[in-house]
């Protein structure tokens, strides 16, 4: 029987690799542990700093339930968007709809996996003026 398993999640992930090779890189990367928010670039010494948009958030994990408060100080909008990586290969991951945090917000966002949780991350995207 865990001949069958194992051949049938090999069969998952070669057909990951076939249709997304990004997906068969993420299914293959081991978790380092570190944050997965992707950092805006910095700017050049000569030009003006970027301004500040990113809410500032903060996650917890209940059993195989992620819940992310998320408040945003300064004046421009925020749309943040939540992700949670699944830890069993059978339980699909999940990846939020994004949610704008006005100035002076705060939101809270909450999802969950079947069993067990691998990674909780949230990304940011400055909101459109």
């Amino acid at each position: 029987m865990r001949v069958l398993r194992r051949a049938a999640a090999a069969v998952l992930v070669l057909s990951a690799a076939v249709i997304s090779p990004s997906s068969a890189a993420a299914i293959a990367a081991p978790d380092t542990g570190t944050s997965r928010t992707p950092r805006p670039a910095r700017p050049d010494p000569g030009r003006e700093p970027w301004p500040p948009y990113r809410a500032e958030c903060r996650t917890r994990i209940e059993g195989s339930r992620a819940v992310v408060a998320c408040h945003n100080p300064y004046p421009e909008s925020d749309l943040v968007q939540l992700h949670i990586e699944c830890d069993r290969w059978w339980d699909p991951d999940v990846d939020g709809k994004p949610v704008d945090v006005g100035p002076a917000r705060t939101v809270e966002l909450a999802d969950r996996c079947w069993m067990d949780i691998r990674a909780v991350w949230v990304t940011h995207t400055p909101a459109p003026r």
